[in-house]
């Protein structure tokens, strides 16, 4: 059977090593010895000045906007999984849908100011597959209008634009370590903020908003990171070069061996060092989508309909009519993409990819 994605499983025996120090120390949560060293070795990779890793990544998303969102309008894509939207509702701001980029897939930076309002507070943004929003952009018409930026960089580990992380444009920024992702802790997630106040209020908002054990900066929830989380973290991150590049070989067989003439790809951003976080393809129909998927499960593939349905049609958000974002939330498929998928598992799914196309 193969999947969309496959976890990337670390060596036991080195897991089983780390794990030793936990049992060692005694010390299974708040902050342990091994989420400190998890956190300073990815600032060190990803070029980062400030990092707090959570336990998933879902929570930094809850948190920006409660810090940032001030029970308003949140303009935000409607082309995203569901946890951006729905954090906004579950957080009591409302989300204000503007359509995407027929080929980036990210928010349309050219149609914000027209659903800005006086209740709007903040903007907030998916780097879809890790390619990155109009930044700049972006950032322009949140100064023009006093605005927050939170970027869901979900999808986005490694990611570079203009040669900077892209966890460091916005004013806050988030990642999961799921474990679908390329790196992952099993469950986890990460935010980021440049700014040192703001960094501040992250950190003791995920902790119950402790300052020292007695007392409280303010209020807070627990989105506290284990250290047996992080153990996985610290056993997979040796090997991010090499599953990022084994990445890169599938997504390289896919660009030189699918028919284009009937499929379009994803528009990597220009000045973008991408991750190859997943690999989606856009049919011309639904139709035309379906018929490869039921093709594909007959044999055993199981590629996935990623991002499906478009956000604004979702009960709780009663959002307008997005047409470029329903159209492509549709027509979408995310095909397989690890770094353990073999050369003949390639050839087959293109195979019948390129047979039905025909």
């Amino acid at each position: 059977m193969i999947n969309v994605t496959k976890t990337y499983l670390p060596p036991l025996e080195e897991y089983n090593k780390i794990i030793q120090r936990a049992w060692s120390n005694e010390w299974l949560t708040n902050r342990g010895e091994l989420v400190l060293e998890l956190e300073e070795k990815l600032k060190s990779y990803l070029k980062v000045s400030n990092i707090i890793i959570t336990n998933n990544g879902t929570v930094p998303l809850q948190i920006a906007i409660k810090l940032l969102g001030e029970n308003g309008e949140i303009i935000t894509t409607p082309f995203s999984y569901v946890a951006t939207t729905a954090a906004i509702v579950w957080e009591n701001c409302t989300p204000v849908f503007v359509d995407i980029h027929p080929e980036y897939l990210t928010i349309d930076e050219s149609k914000i100011e027209s659903a800005i309002t006086p209740k709007t507070k903040a903007i907030l943004a998916t780097h879809v597959f890790g390619n990155p929003c109009n930044v700049d952009e972006i950032e322009l018409i949140a100064k023009k209008h006093n605005l927050k930026v939170i970027y869901d960089a979900a999808h986005c580990f490694g990611v570079k634009f203009d040669n900077k992380s892209i966890f460091d444009y916005g004013d806050l920024s988030t990642c999961s370590f799921h474990a679908t992702k390329l790196f992952h802790t099993g469950e986890g997630g990460a935010m980021f903020a440049n700014d040192v106040d703001l960094q501040h209020k992250l950190f003791f908002s995920h902790n119950f908003g402790h300052n020292g054990p007695l007392a409280f900066h303010g209020l807070g929830i627990n989105g506290k990171i284990s250290e047996l989380q992080a153990a996985m973290g610290l056993a997979v991150f040796p090997y991010m070069n090499k599953i990022i590049n084994e990445r890169k070989k599938v997504v390289d067989f896919y660009n030189n061996k699918l028919n284009f003439s009937k499929l379009q790809s994803l528009k990597i951003r220009d000045n973008t060092q991408w991750n190859y976080s997943y690999y989606p393809v856009i049919f011309n129909t639904e139709e035309q989508l379906l018929e490869v998927q039921k093709e594909l499960n007959k044999n055993q593939i199981f590629p996935r309909r990623y991002f499906y349905p478009s956000l604004n049609t979702i009960e709780y958000t009663e959002g307008d009519e997005m047409p470029i974002s329903e159209s492509i939330a549709s027509r979408i498929l995310c095909l397989p993409l690890y770094a353990e998928l073999q050369l003949e598992e390639l050839e087959k799914i293109v195979l019948l990819i390129n047979t039905i196309l025909c």
